[in-house]
């Protein structure tokens, strides 16, 4: 796999969302990650997250064009292993309000040896390297 970032929800959201906070960073960073080559991997379970936000906060005809234009994008299953240690992540960080998607990620990028692109700082807590710019 050329260099890759595994994406989170928020900045997937926030690309397509012009009211989001987020929505000008997004956007600057998806040109700086085409600019650096580096491949948008996206989790199955992170798909569903993101298309679950856009679908009730913009709309059924938005969320349906964000889905296409993800059809090109690379998309990985995490495995039961996968579950099984994000669950125990979420149990060596039980003070935190880190959710089971955010976890998946962070044991998915691990396997994978990639950074993830995210606006959470949850990610930092569980010490997963981040993409920043």
């Amino acid at each position: 796999m050329k260099a890759a970032v595994l994406a989170d929800a928020g900045p997937l959201y926030a690309a397509v969302d012009p009211d989001d906070g987020h929505h000008k960073q997004a956007l600057r960073e998806l040109d700086g990650l085409a600019r650096e080559k580096r491949e948008i991997v996206v989790a199955f379970s992170t798909l569903l997250e993101a298309y679950s936000l856009i679908l009730y906060r913009l709309g059924r005809n938005t969320a349906m064009r964000w889905l296409n234009e993800m059809s090109s994008t690379t998309l990985v299953n995490p495995s039961t292993e996968d579950y099984r240690q994000a669950a125990a992540r979420l149990a060596a960080f039980a003070d935190q309000s880190i959710t089971l998607f955010d976890a998946t990620v962070a044991v998915l990028a691990s396997r994978m040896e990639v950074q993830v692109w995210t606006y959470d700082h949850h990610f930092d807590v569980m010490r997963v390297p981040v993409w920043r710019r």
